[in-house]
């Protein structure tokens, strides 16, 4: 870097002679700094910090002593020191703000979880609670009047509820966790028609049209078990919510993947509830689900299980149709 350099030429008694200016730069208060420089102790050679001193010299006694203003090095790394750490917090902030965000998207998935966690406690004591409060408001009135046919049967009713429930929730939480499960190569064919055809005495019930178009001998490795409650629960949800004299509808094909869709005419799911659907306890008509004691777990245990299959589970409405498509490797 520039700097101006001055030369103090002395007598054999260091007192000062002349003075060289060696650049176009001039001090004039120099000869002041070489007297003070000639006053204090003097060593022959002398730097100093370059961040705050402001000049150095070499000192050479009864001859010379040789002045360098460090003025401009003092203010250029001055500069650089500043722009250095504005660099420096600005950087931090930068990584603070990138750490944040990652962080919050790392752990978004355990915080939604836990959560989910939380609201299917609750939703299940809720659910529990219910028939529980009957029963024991039954057993007191019965207690009272034991005559009354009708505590007992509403002992009962709530009783095959909680049941109910408490299957359901055993149901989820086996799907949930699929290690006890064998696979094994079967007729993936074979084991859907057989579902189908377990619920064509409900839709004639119901005043229900049936239709199914299964292609034949699609194989796969599979758990027959599991296969089936996936079927019967989604067809068991479309006669569920089809109108009287409606169609449901159930077709298996294999193209680059196996699509099983169940379809049905009715009430279509609200816009935006699509996915929702799949989550436990959640209900669409929640007392229409209670009266027929429907606990919103059927759709997430099918979920779970699709999901053990690394499949794809989805639902829809368009034009009066209601599919449920499942999509498998």
């Amino acid at each position: 870097m520039d700097a101006t350099i001055y030369t103090i030429l002395l007598d054999s008694n260091d007192n000062i002679i002349d003075v060289i200016n060696h650049s176009n730069s001039d001090n004039s208060d120099i000869q002041e700094i070489a007297n003070n420089i000639l006053s204090n102790d003097k060593k022959n050679k002398y730097i100093g910090s370059l961040y705050f001193n402001h000049y150095a010299y070499s000192y050479n006694k009864g001859n010379s002593l040789i002045i360098v203003d460090i003025t401009n090095v003092n203010e250029h790394l001055l500069n650089g020191l500043r722009t250095s750490l504005v660099i420096f917090v600005i950087i931090e902030l930068v990584i603070f703000f990138i750490s944040q965000k990652i962080t919050n998207w790392i752990i978004k998935p355990v915080n939604e979880a836990f959560n989910k966690q939380k609201e299917f406690i609750a939703d299940a004591s809720h659910e529990l609670k219910t028939p529980l409060s009957v029963i024991v408001a039954s057993s007191e009135a019965l207690e009272n009047n034991p005559s009354e046919k009708k505590w007992l049967t509403n002992i009962k009713n709530e009783a095959d509820r909680m049941n109910n429930l408490i299957t359901d929730l055993l149901e989820l939480a086996s799907s949930e966790n699929d290690n006890n499960l064998t696979y094994t190569e079967g007729n993936l064919s074979k084991a859907v028609e057989l579902s189908v055809l377990t619920f064509e005495g409900r839709a004639f019930e119901k005043k229900i049209q049936l239709d199914y178009h299964i292609e034949k001998n699609i194989v796969m490795k599979m758990n027959e078990n599991s296969i089936r409650q996936v079927v019967e629960i989604l067809l068991d949800n479309a006669i569920k919510h089809t109108k009287e004299q409606g169609v449901v509808k159930v077709s298996l094909k294999k193209n680059n993947n196996i699509e099983l869709i169940v379809s049905n005419e009715g009430e279509p799911i609200p816009k935006g509830e699509e996915e929702k659907i799949f989550e436990r306890f959640y209900r669409v008509d929640k007392s229409r689900n209670r009266k027929d004691n429907r606990y919103g777990l059927g759709l997430a245990i099918a979920k779970n299980i699709v999901l053990n299959y690394h499949g794809i589970i989805k639902a829809e409405s368009s034009n009066g149709i209601t599919s449920f498509k499942v999509i498998l490797k």
